[in-house]
């Protein structure tokens, strides 16, 4: 059975797995503090070009979300995010287990616009009765977003002026960031957020590593954030797992090369489908795209492949993402597009 469903179904690739095999009985200290974790910490703040960067690693993208945002707010505050955003809809209240409320934005293609953010943050400390309500602490974005849409670097800059005019953290998920930097679209680069966010993540998970999410703080991590870690259950004591993973990504631009692939496979499925006529619901860059398929068409599929149901589209169509990854073969695309002209 074909699967475009994620681009996390797959283990890890076999030069990560070569890594944890060839180092598996080289007695390390635990926490973090082995060889690896810091030979992969410094090659990370060598691509960033960010010398002076804090960098931990962390297991998942939903672990490390609520970790890092409650250590960036005070308990009076929330977390700013869009409507869309992953910690508002697809974490199960996650941050609101962590004793902090979301407080969404409409979105725009997917993103919160700084043109949006700053009139709700002016309203926010306009209103006099501000004292009674959650107080926005941090702001949250993804890049890519949920929808597969990139911000521009113009875009960042906007949304860094107005968090610093507010003295708020800006916060960047990079759970797919690799397929974001790795798109023909982008104009962001590592060296860029470093510049414009307080926090971000560089998400090893869905881009070739077994588990992971390398988390940069490039002004330096919130006050006794390893302490903070510990406190969320969120530090492995083999730490070594993640470094050695990290430590394999970051060698010879193996993250890099891994992520244009996985984009060279969503042109490339992108461009079968637009031949056959499918019409897309938003326009995406990265490796997830959003088809709109009809439901009869859609039931017939899913029999032979897995993929997304994403949202009703109207009463006879739906919404369906399909999802690359460093893993996809363009056979894989090929058998996608026959099973297509056969059904």
């Amino acid at each position: 059975m074909l699967s475009f469903e994620n681009d996390y179904s797959e283990g890890a690739h076999p030069q990560v797995l070569k890594a944890l095999s060839d180092t598996n009985l080289v007695q390390q200290p635990g926490y973090g503090e082995d060889e690896y974790c810091l030979r992969a910490k410094e090659k990370i703040r060598e691509c960033c070009q960010c010398p002076d960067a804090d960098i931990y690693f962390l297991v998942g993208g939903t672990q490390t979300n609520a970790v890092v945002i409650d250590a960036l707010l005070s308990g009076t505050e929330g977390v700013v995010a869009a409507e869309t955003g992953h910690v508002a809809v697809h974490e199960a209240g996650a941050i609101e287990y962590t004793g902090h409320k979301v407080l969404t934005l409409p979105e725009r293609d997917g993103k919160i616009r700084a043109e949006d953010l700053e009139a709700f943050l002016s309203s926010f400390f306009a209103d006099s009765t501000c004292a009674h309500m959650v107080y926005p602490g941090a702001v949250y974005i993804s890049h890519p977003t949920e929808y597969g849409s990139l911000y521009s670097l113009k875009e960042l800059e906007a949304l860094k002026r107005v968090c610093s005019s507010f003295g708020l953290p800006l916060f960047l998920d990079g759970a797919r960031l690799g397929y974001g930097l790795a798109s023909l679209s982008a104009d962001v680069a590592l060296m860029d957020l470093c510049r414009l966010c307080d926090a971000f993540y560089i998400g090893g998970t869905k881009v070739g590593a077994l588990c992971g999410e390398a988390v940069v703080f490039p002004h330096g991590a919130p006050k006794r954030f390893f302490t903070h870690v510990k406190q969320h259950g969120a530090l492995l004591a083999k730490g070594r797992l993640l470094g050695v993973q990290f430590d394999a990504l970051f060698t010879d631009g193996l993250y890099f090369q891994l992520s244009r692939h996985a984009i060279e496979m969503a042109e490339y499925m992108k461009q079968g489908f637009a031949k056959r006529g499918f019409a897309f619901f938003r326009v995406s860059p990265t490796n997830q795209q959003f088809v709109i398929l009809e439901n009869g068409l859609l039931r017939r599929l899913e029999k032979r492949v897995r993929f997304s149901f994403w949202q009703p589209y109207d009463g006879e169509r739906s919404v369906v993402r399909f999802a690359t990854s460093w893993a996809t073969r363009p056979e894989d695309v090929d058998a996608l597009m026959a099973l297509l002209d056969g059904i």
